[in-house]
């Protein structure tokens, strides 16, 4: 009997060992991931503490996480059974930031100078509310069932979708929000936030000012196999550097978004795995170099802090937008931009206007056909820095759409043949919410004319 008690307690200790091993690394992720989160909810959004925690916090692990917010002094921290405490702070025109225990916290920091859209038109190309209009070609029962199938029955928590627009011909015809969410609540993008990285890209070449099928211009490639990589390459995700995208574990990827101090470096000191435009690899890392690239096209901070908003998101009326920096002040382009979902689709319909807004050509029409042509390592899914349907992933939804995407299921999707722009925001994706009949709901409640 003592024999089997030493070998339980052997196995327990083991257990416990093991236990401690693998997921100890992981607390500083959880914590971070959790203290980032409270902190923008709160500050950007005036989300409680509680409907963070049982909304965007309610994910296997970070729901370890305790949390607390300090309204005074602006930040939220976080840890896991009283380990790896992490700090999150808040700072107006900046948003959150997770910061280490080297961060200067009462150091002066620029902020973007933002410019509001002033003017007298209704939705999309002004701040009123929009004009009601109805369609004889749109079938609003088949419609609203489709809008209204995409959200959860009362007391579920399966779909999960917080809002979801439906503009057709520049006009809403569908609008829905889930409780607790208006058409004034500021939404997490994620991902999303690459294509907005993108199409700053497009704003340079228009203006003459970038070349992207140049080499990217990185000091420490210069001298090695990463020379030849362009920026068409990063924007493409076929660079060929090296990267793990994964958030279930300790990858590249949650070491960027919850450690570093400089997210544009991480990418940029990765080696070559493949030759440029060989290997389609999809690369938060890639972004954020990306952004650092935008930097070094400007002479000062201040002037690419403010170009983010004034060529871009203040000039289409996007004026809920926020996207967030890291500790060195460069705008965390992969992952961190937020804004009410009609300014998300402002950005679709910026696409499906090819890039021109109410008259004014912001980017070139090449540029909207160039970010929805697919990559030929992608097999149809993806563009420049936005998703494809070109190669049928969405089975019964038009070829020609492509579309913004980020985690846990947020989508603005472009439909040109239909004229159409649809934004979905919520917190389940994949297998939890069928997002191709969303989408074929939707088209089908549209007559050909």
């Amino acid at each position: 009997m003592k024999k089997y008690f030493k070998l339980v307690g052997f196995a327990s200790f083991i257990g416990i060992f093991y236990l401690g091993f693998t997921t100890y690394p992981k607390l500083d992720l959880i914590s971070g991931f959790s203290a980032k989160s409270i902190a923008s909810g709160h500050f950007i959004d005036n989300r409680s503490q509680e409907m963070i925690e049982k909304g965007d916090n309610d994910i296997d692990l970070i729901d370890l996480a305790k949390n607390k917010i300090n309204d005074a002094g602006k930040f939220a921290t976080a840890s896991v059974y009283g380990l790896k405490e992490r700090k999150a702070i808040y700072r107006e025109g900046l948003g959150a930031t997770l910061v280490d225990d080297d961060f200067d916290v009462t150091k002066p920091y620029l902020v973007p100078k933002r410019t509001k859209l002033n003017n007298n038109l209704p939705f999309p190309y002004g701040n009123n509310e929009p004009k009601d209009t109805v369609f004889a070609n749109v079938d609003y029962t088949k419609l609203n069932a489709a809008v209204g199938n995409s959200f959860d029955a009362k007391g579920d928590r399966n779909k999960r979708t917080r809002s979801l627009l439906v503009i057709y011909k520049d006009k809403i015809i569908a609008e829905k929000y889930d409780t607790g969410f208006t058409k004034e609540s500021k939404i997490l993008g994620w991902s999303m936030t690459k294509s907005i990285t993108s199409a700053l890209f497009g704003i340079l070449q228009k203006q003459g000012k970038y070349d992207i099928y140049k080499p990217a211009p990185i000091t420490e490639w210069k001298n090695d196999e990463r020379k030849i990589i362009t920026t068409n390459d990063l924007l493409h995700m076929n660079s060929g550097l090296e990267w793990t995208e994964q958030y279930d574990k300790i990858s590249d990827a949650t070491k960027m978004l919850f450690q570093a101090e400089d997210m544009a470096q991480v990418q940029r000191e990765k080696p070559a795995a493949f030759k440029p435009n060989a290997h389609w690899n999809y690369s938060s890392g890639t972004t954020n170099l990306l952004s650092g690239i935008l930097r070094q096209q400007f002479k000062t901070h201040q002037d690419y802090l403010d170009f983010w908003y004034s060529a871009l998101i203040d000039k289409i009326g996007m004026n809920s937008m926020l996207v967030e920096t890291d500790m060195v002040g460069n705008y965390v382009g992969s992952s961190y931009g937020w804004a009410t979902t009609r300014d998300w689709s402002k950005f679709g319909l910026l696409y499906l206007r090819k890039g021109n807004w109410n008259g004014d050509q912001i980017f070139d029409e090449s540029w909207a056909k160039y970010t929805a042509t697919p990559t030929n390592t992608s097999n149809g899914r993806y563009g420049g820095h936005f998703w494809l349907n070109a190669g049928g992933y969405f089975p019964d939804v038009p070829r020609d759409m492509f579309y913004c995407s980020g985690f846990q299921g947020q989508m603005v999707a472009i439909i040109p043949s239909l004229d159409l722009v649809i934004v979905r925001m919520g917190l389940k994706e994949g297998s939890n919410f069928d997002f191709n009949g969303m989408l074929s709901g939707i088209v089908g409640s549209l007559k050909k004319n």
